[in-house]
């Protein structure tokens, strides 16, 4: 009798045992326990000068390519041109990060960025920029992004080792956010001051920066993961792995519907500010900047996390495209900037919960085509709704554009968190403690019986527990 595919990944990829993670909210002190690991604090230096340099880009590439063609549409053109290519060949990126290492693949991959951007750099400086030039680099951006982006999330957990995984993925999210709150600022007084030439050549430098942290690791001190062999279904492998794990499949999917609607804030937030509000490139960075405010917010608060759920995300994707509707309702700048806050804070809090359970829900010895599919979903997600949300903003409005990009994933919250109550036999139940109501999600009688560590074999649990230490 032959085995099925999924039955063949099991075997091959045995269910993940235990980790020896920290499991109890840290103490204050320890809330960037991570950058105690002196390869992390190299790391996460060179990755804010990174994320704040590339933010600076992201920004300046939109409102270019605005000013360039006036047109909402041509700006999502952009965004799906950068993010295309994981749409076709992210997941033969994640095999390529399970064979080779990762720190050289992200030599190569910033090495590149850096060509590209000083490209577009002198392309713009010297006037002779045209909309097809930023989406041909935009495209040649994304192709290397199908390598650098699963090799960024993969490098984390050779840096610092299981333990400190989890507020190390908090920390990285911190940075990046630190970079949205920075970058867009300061790419909004470029912008003004002397256009978007100079933004390009800052990140350009900055990606050359990054290459020269990367070769001050020390790889003695890193806990390197062991290439997997070249054999034939690697990507089907993954695939079947992926699914057969509702901790991965379901954050998966949340995430990509969330990616196509509401992620696709740089076409929303350009509409808001050279249609509605009449702020210019000035408010777009500010808008920008309050989104980024929040998400720092939620990457600080998602250190203290003492518990990876998958409600937490279902919850989470819910909670952010009802505020992120409700922006499209706000009738003056003050009010839409202070619930941009709200909605980069809860946007953040359920990314990076997805981000960790899917990490940690994962074997080691397929981690990189799991995170493919991961940021294939993220990125590819937005390829799509990049050129759909222009559509959705000059046919209708950029007032039905966002409550649509918020309204579409609270639903899918919604149907997804029905669908896992159905299936697993869960219900909601109320407790009191210390006299505030506390919700939660507990089997139905007659399943309570079950053993915590058969709901894990069935995939019932809706959530990893780690071994305690």
């Amino acid at each position: 009798m032959t085995s099925s595919p999924s039955t063949a990944t099991a075997a091959a990829f045995p269910p993940t045992e235990p980790l020896s993670i920290t499991t109890v909210r840290p103490p204050w002190k320890h809330t960037f326990i991570a950058l105690s690991i002196p390869n992390f604090r190299i790391w996460t230096a060179g990755n804010f000068v990174a994320m704040t340099a590339g933010w600076m880009q992201r920004i300046a590439q939109d409102w270019l390519v605005l000013e360039l063609t006036g047109s909402a549409t041509a700006v999502g053109i952009t965004v799906a041109m950068q993010f295309a290519p994981m749409l076709f060949f992210g997941l033969l990126g994640g095999v390529f990060v399970d064979r080779y290492s990762k720190r050289m693949l992200m030599m190569i991959t910033q090495s590149i960025f850096a060509v590209l951007s000083l490209g577009l750099a002198a392309l713009t400086l010297s006037g002779a920029v045209e909309a097809w030039h930023v989406f041909a680099i935009a495209f040649a951006t994304g192709m290397v992004t199908v390598i650098d982006n699963p090799a960024r999330q993969v490098i984390v957990s050779e840096l610092v080792g299981q333990r400190h995984l989890r507020n190390a993925i908090s920390v990285n999210s911190s940075v990046f956010q630190l970079g949205g709150m920075i970058g867009p600022a300061i790419a909004g007084v470029l912008l003004l001051a002397v256009g978007a030439g100079w933004a390009f050549a800052i990140n350009g430098v900055a990606c050359i920066l990054v290459v020269g942290m990367l070769t001050l690791l020390r790889t003695s001190q890193m806990t390197r993961l062991a290439p997997a062999p070249r054999t034939k279904g690697q990507l089907r492998q993954g695939l079947n792995y992926a699914v057969s794990k509702p901790t991965i499949v379901y954050p998966v999917i949340l995430v990509a519907v969330f990616a196509v609607f509401g992620l696709t804030m740089p076409v929303l937030l350009a509409s808001y500010a050279d249609d509605v509000f009449n702020v210019g490139a000035g408010g777009y960075g500010l808008f920008n900047s309050m989104v980024a405010v929040g998400a720092l917010t939620g990457a600080l608060l998602s250190t203290r996390r003492a518990s990876i759920r998958l409600r937490t995300i279902v919850f989470g994707v819910f909670i952010t495209g009802v505020l992120q509707a409700a922006a499209g309702l706000m009738p003056s700048v003050g009010f839409f900037a202070a619930i941009l806050v709200t909605v980069g804070m809860s946007a953040l809090l359920f990314q990076t919960a997805s981000n960790s359970l899917v990490q940690l829900s994962s074997n080691v010895g397929i981690r990189g085509r799991v995170m493919s599919l991961y940021v294939l979903v993220l990125l590819g997600g937005q390829a799509i709704g990049g050129p759909l949300m222009g559509w959705i903003v000059e046919t209708f409005g950029a007032h039905i554009g966002m409550i649509v990009s918020g309204g579409v994933p609270a639903l899918a919250a919604a149907i997804v968190g029905i669908v896992l109550a159905r299936r697993g036999q869960l219900t909601l139940e109320v407790e009191v403690h210390r006299a505030l109501p506390h919700v939660h999600i507990v089997p139905r009688s007659g399943a309570r019986s079950r053993s915590r560590a058969q709901r894990i074999t069935r995939d019932q649990a809706l959530s990893v527990r780690p071994k305690r230490r």
